[in-house]
């Protein structure tokens, strides 16, 4: 099944309101988000049809220089993102160049289910990572805070929202 579509009828994801049930939501430092979206979110278009997902970037939100991110879409999309998100923010050289090359994918072409299949595979990054647990819906990706939950290649926050 192609994951730009749902079901028997093969719908567009966009169409099937289980996609805009609990949108995960974080913090991100503003040179994180230029990092990943690039300057004026050049590639922010891309990166949304390549995982047929919506993001959404508020960067007026905080006067910390934080942008609320906000993504909705197919669960297996966000939580390839999340992993890529999370990749992009460790402090583990290795765990760094994953997210780069997840960055590159995402970026280039749209993932496949094997992408999506190979990234909730990947054991259990333990190391510390700049991460916050979920507080109030909210997956945070910049205060570190000690969790007893990992999530595929991070540690540090809840993803409740993410696992129906």
């Amino acid at each position: 099944m192609d994951m730009g579509t749902s079901g028997l009828l093969k719908k567009p994801w966009w169409t099937l309101p289980e996609n805009f049930d609990a949108p995960m939501v974080f913090h991100m430092e503003e040179d994180q988000e230029e990092l990943i979206f690039g300057h004026s979110d050049t590639y922010l278009r891309c990166i949304e049809m390549n995982s047929r997902t919506l993001i959404q970037l508020e960067s007026w939100f905080t006067a910390t220089g934080q942008t609320r991110v906000t993504v909705v879409g197919p669960h297996r999309a966000r939580q390839w993102l999340l992993h890529m998100f999370c990749c992009m923010g460790s402090r583990d050289s290795y765990c760094h160049a994953r997210g780069l090359e997840m960055l590159e994918r995402v970026r280039s072409q749209p993932l496949t289910n094997d992408d999506l299949v190979t990234s909730i595979s990947v054991p259990p990054y333990t190391g510390d990572l700049s991460l916050a647990p979920r507080i109030s819906g909210t997956v945070c990706l910049s205060v570190p805070q000690p969790s007893p939950y990992q999530v595929i290649g991070c540690s540090g926050f809840h993803l409740s929202s993410l696992y129906p």
